[in-house]
Formats: structure tokens, sequence, C-alpha cells
């Protein structure tokens, strides 16, 4: 999987579990019976932000790594 991709899948996938969680307690204190709701509900747009920004973040990598082998393979 390329860098970037698997990045923005880590960054998906762990800020979606903390907005899930979050929205899952807010929802509770809120009114019980619709927490599960309330997890979804913060759940997916925080996933979302997660993968942009994970997404950013790999190809910010994968980028400073070609550009490094470049400049590496020029000096010699």
């Amino acid at each position: 999987m390329a860098l970037p991709v698997r990045w923005a899948l880590v960054g998906a996938v762990s800020i979606a579990v903390i907005g899930g969680t979050v929205g899952l307690i807010v929802g509770l204190f809120a009114y019980a019976p619709t927490a599960p709701f309330a997890a979804v509900e913060l759940g997916l747009p925080s996933a979302i932000v997660g993968g942009v920004v994970g997404l950013a973040a790999g190809a910010v990598v994968a980028a400073a790594g070609r550009v490094k082998r470049t400049y590496q393979r020029g000096k010699k």
C-alpha cells in the first residue's frame, strides 16, 4: 500500500475511534437512548477529517523521502 494511503487509513481509523468515543460519552450524558447516533454523528466527520489530514501528512512524508533520495543521488 502506498505511503499516503496508509497514513490516511491510520488517521481516519484512529480519529474515528476517538470521535466515536467522545460522541458516545456526550450522547450518554445528553440522552442515553440516542447515544449511538451521537457516536456516529461525531465519529463519521472525525474519520473524514482524520483521513484528509493523514493523506496530507503521508504525501508530505513521501515527497520528502523522494527529495532526499534525489538529492543524495545527485551529490555522489
